[in-house]
């Protein structure tokens, strides 16, 4: 019998850390129960380094059960080991995503870290010194292997994975002077163009849980702190279903 619907599990900013072990075990054990197929938003070490990296892939295999995919995050560039991580990742069955796609079950998905540079008219130009503009830059690479991703993927319902926000109305919460530096607008434009109905991203630890880019794509804030702080009788992670439709042919 198909499956009418997909129950995806998300969390961002778990910071494993080398002395973690057995701290994710409960979370990936109930998920695997609830859901199938999980998504980490990124930060899932918090130095970036190899021994946080295997410490995660240890829980990983001891206690997931179902499919994974992931994006990296801005602590897992920390210690500039960001491609041994995903190495690490991979081996230990999950689906690493940067700016490319997959699909399961009918649903497909794309993901990238993202980046930041702030949101609508406030959104910082590649203008003036040439340290502002290769930071824009970085934006704009983000968002074009993002679109990429999205471009190959032929499902009907597209889920957009990243770490960083794509909009304004997830990160609100977060002091006004670092919001600039949780996302970017330039990313909510492929999401948009593609048609994609479901983003997950983390990053902003005290932001906002759920908010839609001007397309209406519904946009969830991940982050395992936000989901404590909010739903402190619960496991850290949300849950959503999308519906299951054939691939559009070719």
């Amino acid at each position: 019998m198909e499956k009418e619907s997909l129950r995806i599990a998300a969390i961002a900013d778990i910071h494993v850390k080398k002395d973690s072990q057995g701290v994710m075990q409960p979370i990936f054990a109930k998920v695997s129960e609830e859901a199938d197929v999980l998504l980490i938003c990124g930060d899932l070490t918090d130095y970036g380094s190899v021994d946080e990296a295997r410490a995660l892939a240890r829980e990983i295999t001891s206690s997931l059960r179902i499919p994974s995919l992931a994006v990296l995050g801005n602590h897992d560039f920390e210690s500039g080991k960001q491609d041994e991580l995903a190495k690490i990742m991979t081996d230990a069955g999950v689906t690493m995503l940067d700016g490319n796609a997959t699909e399961i079950h009918g649903v497909g998905f794309a993901g990238v870290k993202g980046f930041g540079g702030g949101f609508g008219r406030r959104s910082l130009g590649a203008w003036g010194e040439e340290i502002i503009k290769r930071f824009v830059h970085e934006t704009i690479e983000e968002s074009l292997k993002l679109e990429s991703a999205l471009a190959r993927l032929r499902t009907p319902q597209k889920v957009a994975v990243l770490h960083y926000s794509p909009i304004q109305a997830t990160v609100q919460g977060e002091p006004p002077e670092i919001i600039a530096f949780l996302g970017s607008t330039r990313l909510e434009e492929p999401i948009d163009r593609y048609r994609v109905g479901t983003v997950f991203h983390g990053h902003a630890h005290h932001g906002t849980l759920e908010g839609r880019t001007k397309g209406n794509a519904v946009v969830y804030n991940v982050a395992m702190p936000l989901l404590r702080k909010l739903f402190p009788d619960q496991l850290p992670y949300r849950i959503v279903q999308i519906p299951v439709s054939e691939p559009v042919s070719k």
